[in-house]
């Protein structure tokens, strides 16, 4: 048996899988978010140990020989965090979590200190990354930076707290602005430009090695084995990049949750700082991954369902499963900023074209194009750097939609297939990458693709009206940013 963890923003999640790969059991435990100032975001780090500790109590309570069984034990989390602490190894003050938006200034001030950030990171400053933050701590809480041991990421302290044990991996490690993410090794110039050196870091694993031991109190309380590995694990994106089997170069997933992500797996380090894409070290050793985020992407469609007061799959029913023509009226999703291509804290969101005679399909099928408009924009930049990409597997809540999916294959122009969810997710990757720690096995014999459930192909004559649709749609942002205060 082998144990998945996935330490998220809003909750943990623990989920146990047998030899055959197959889910045997879950378990979650909620988190809450503080918000002391504008833009701030930060989390009681003790709170993530509690709630992976309480998750895998109660699956040591329902299924007590399975967890029994437990011989290795995979971490994924939200990236990016800020977790200090101090020479006790305890956390210094709240974490400060992906999604705060405080360092601003600082991002251009490390970019200016350390020119050579882009070529050896691999991306743009951006507040959501680790190392604005710390810049930020020294400027306004110098007393507080003063005292900083480490700075672990949200899931390698819950490592630390389950083992003694302070290392990080590769994925996770290159979203910190610190790693040089093309030789998977902590840069000296980078830390530096932050005032750290190699000892406030923890040291680097790859995902599927282990980087520790249970602890054996925490294995007599779940009745564990003495020897149960830790493996290095992952950042939440590479993690479900694992449990969608997404491990060969060109190898390409589009994830439509909350925000959206396009997901290449690439077999070296292929930076395009000038599109606001990522480049990050995979989760296995000798690979990267590129990745495009959009910050409202299932988000748009339940922003117009709250609007309207109308539940979505009401909203969806009367379009069906395709259409044949763009709406008439055109959506950007920027309702929280964009990332790629534009990393644009301040863009906006607009509804343009509307007509009295506009109807409320119209604007739904708006904000579906408006997503996929967005995502080919990604794709774009991806495009850039790397291999070309042909074909999608398509994840994540907007999936479920028949319509959407066929819309993004109109405009992207590459086959989508929509694929099993039920063992996807950041969580199954991690339990993947527990078994490969554990096993030594062959990351193909582990981390297989989900069946395939449905396969759509780009329309020729849908293509060529999206084609001109999409260029209509990439003028409004310039546009609008032209008027906007």
């Amino acid at each position: 048996m082998f144990l998945g963890l996935d330490v998220g923003t809003s909750g943990v999640k623990a989920v146990l899988e047998d030899e055959a790969g197959a889910l045997v059991a879950s378990a979650g435990r909620p988190l809450s978010l503080s918000h002391p100032q504008p833009l701030w975001s930060e989390q009681n780090p003790d709170h993530w140990v509690e709630a992976v500790i309480g998750a895998v109590d109660d699956l040591a309570r329902t299924h007590p020989r399975q967890i029994s069984a437990v011989r290795g034990i995979g971490l994924s989390g939200q990236m990016h965090g800020a977790t200090l602490l101090g020479r006790d190894g305890r956390p210094l003050r709240p974490a400060i979590l992906w999604n705060d938006g405080r360092s601003q200034a600082e991002c251009a001030e490390l970019e200016q200190r350390c020119p050579e950030l882009h070529a050896i990171a691999g991306n743009l400053a951006m507040p959501g990354f680790t190392a604005p933050k710390l810049a930020w701590v020294a400027k306004h809480e110098p007393e507080i930076f003063a005292r900083v041991a480490k700075v672990l990421l949200p899931k390698a302290y819950v490592r630390y707290r389950l083992s003694g044990e302070m290392a990080e991996d590769m994925s996770d490690a290159a979203g910190t602005l610190w790693l040089d993410v093309g030789a998977r090794r902590w840069s000296e110039k980078l830390l530096a430009a932050t005032g750290l050196g190699f000892d406030h870091m923890p040291r680097l694993v790859e995902g599927n090695e282990p980087s520790a031991m249970l602890s054996r109190e925490l294995a007599q309380r779940w009745s564990m084995r003495a020897d149960v590995v830790i493996a290095g694990g992952a950042g939440d994106n590479a993690a479900s990049a694992i449990g969608l089997g997404a491990i060969t170069p060109g190898d390409a997933f589009l994830s439509l949750g909350t925000s959206g992500v396009l997901f290449r797996v690439t077999d070296r380090f292929a930076p395009a700082p000038e599109a606001a894409v990522h480049a990050f070290c995979h989760a296995l050793g000798g690979l990267w991954h590129q990745m495009g985020v959009m910050l409202s992407a299932a988000a748009s469609l339940s922003w117009l369902a709250r609007i309207l007061e109308t539940p979505e799959a009401t909203l969806l029913a009367p379009l069906g499963s395709s259409v044949d023509r763009p709406s008439p009226v055109q959506f950007l999703p920027y309702l929280d900023g964009e990332r790629t291509p534009h990393n644009d804290a301040h863009a906006a969101g607009a509804l343009v074209g509307l007509r009295s005679a506009a109807s409320r399909d119209d604007l739904v099928q708006a904000v579906l194009e408006g997503v996929a408009f967005a995502s080919r924009d990604m794709l774009a930049a991806l495009g850039r750097s790397a291999q070309e990409i042909t074909e999608l597997d398509l994840v994540g809540g907007g999936s479920r939609s028949l319509l959407w999916a066929q819309i993004m294959a109109d405009v992207l122009g590459v086959t989508v297939h929509r694929v099993e969810e039920g063992e996807v997710g950041a969580a199954i990757g991690a339990s993947r990458l527990g078994r490969l720690a554990a096993t030594g096995e062959a990351p193909a014999d582990v981390c297989r693709k989900p069946q395939r459930l449905q396969s759509f192909e780009p329309r020729a004559a849908q293509r060529a009206a999206y084609d001109g649709a999409y260029a209509q749609w990439r003028k409004l942002y310039p546009a609008l940013k032209e008027k906007s205060p």
